[in-house]
């Protein structure tokens, strides 16, 4: 059975647009991960600096070894566009 990755994502002041180039930039890395099925980004229709990023992987351990994929001045680029640390959860479908 697959597993879901809810990443959740919220802009510094200013920073919306920024960040969501960064997420659109790193979803080729994500969906080039051993074990990754899919990947949808999504932006708050209400509140334009929150972000959701959605991601189907084969196994909880796929995703977690994808992070090394992502190259290391990505993520310390990435740090300025936040406003809070990145939340995330695994979910298991139902259905």
């Amino acid at each position: 059975m697959s597993v879901v990755r809810v990443g959740e994502f919220r802009a510094a002041e200013g920073r919306a647009d920024a960040l969501a180039d960064f997420l659109a930039s790193i979803r080729p890395i994500i969906l080039g991960s051993e074990g990754a099925v899919s990947c949808e980004i999504l932006r708050d229709r209400t509140d334009p600096g929150r972000f959701l990023v959605i991601e189907h992987w084969q196994t909880t351990e796929a995703h977690q070894a994808s992070v090394k994929n992502i190259p290391p001045e990505m993520f310390k680029t990435a740090m300025a566009l936040f406003a809070e640390p990145p939340k995330g959860s695994y979910f298991d479908g139902l259905a």
